[in-house]
């Protein structure tokens, strides 16, 4: 369940993030944060250090300097299994899922990776009814969120793209994170599944703190509550969107040139 008395708290902040890679710094120095009820936007160039941010909170990469907090905890150099634990959930450019499984299925093993292994039976044989029960509800709540109630039975590769984003999310959902990074969940979709998908996000909003990584700038300004621009690793605007799309550096840097159309996928 979700304590909505949360609302004004800031689930996850960075401060000073920093990340090297020999003498390149693809994040340089980027603070931000990340509040239930609202969708932090970021945008950017290809190159600018969008995914490398990302990795950086879900702990696929651990930052050379600066803090990461996720719900009062410094989960600065975590393991990003130890992350997802402290209810962190992401989403990655390439669909992750598991193709020749249903869509049930795949959402179902999402659920039960939450459930605690005892030190007595670590392999879970013999689990408790109880406990698949309360696996199968929340893979079950997953995928009515994800609006995939009428495909739970369709093998997940024989689903559209779309379809599979949304899987995708499903199975983010059924650990039932609080907060959500997704990384570039519009990318490869028509105008039709983009729709389905920007419906789904903002469903989703008032329960989550989210970030998202997005190229779709149409979508972006849909959606964010705070956008932040990146270029070279560096922050050049944070602020409401009215505030960045105003603002002539980002013009001269991103908006300009990119506003009406979408690019690929950040290398």
């Amino acid at each position: 369940m979700i304590d909505h008395s949360m609302q004004r708290q800031s689930l996850m902040s960075a401060r000073g993030l920093t990340k090297r890679f020999g003498g390149l710094a693809a994040v340089n120095d980027v603070s931000l944060d990340l509040w239930l009820g609202h969708i932090h936007a970021v945008i950017g160039p290809n190159g600018a250090g969008k995914s490398t941010l990302t990795n950086l909170l879900s702990g696929d990469l651990p930052p050379t300097s600066g803090t990461i907090t996720l719900d009062g905890h410094n989960i600065t150099g975590w393991t990003p299994e130890k992350i997802s634990g402290h209810r962190l959930g992401r989403s990655y450019q390439k669909t992750n899922i598991f193709t020749t499984f249903s869509v049930w299925d795949n959402v179902r093993l999402a659920a039960q990776s939450r459930v605690q292994p005892s030190p007595f039976n670590p392999l879970g044989w013999f689990r408790s009814a109880a406990k698949m029960t309360a696996v199968n509800q929340r893979a079950e709540r997953a995928i009515e969120l994800a609006g995939l109630q009428n495909r739970r039975h369709a093998m997940a590769g024989a689903t559209s793209h779309g379809e599979q984003r949304q899987l995708e999310i499903a199975m983010t959902l059924a650990t039932e994170p609080l907060v959500l990074l997704l990384d570039e969940p519009l990318a490869g979709m028509g105008q039709a599944e983009a729709e389905s998908m920007v419906q789904l996000l903002l469903r989703l909003k008032k329960d989550h703190a989210m970030m998202l990584v997005e190229h779709d700038i149409d979508a972006i300004f849909t959606l964010a509550d705070h956008l932040t621009v990146m270029v070279n690793g560096q922050v050049i605007a944070s602020d409401v969107p009215a505030v960045v799309r105003a603002d002539a550096g980002v013009q001269a840097a991103y908006l300009g040139e990119e506003t009406h159309e979408t690019v690929g996928e950040e290398h």
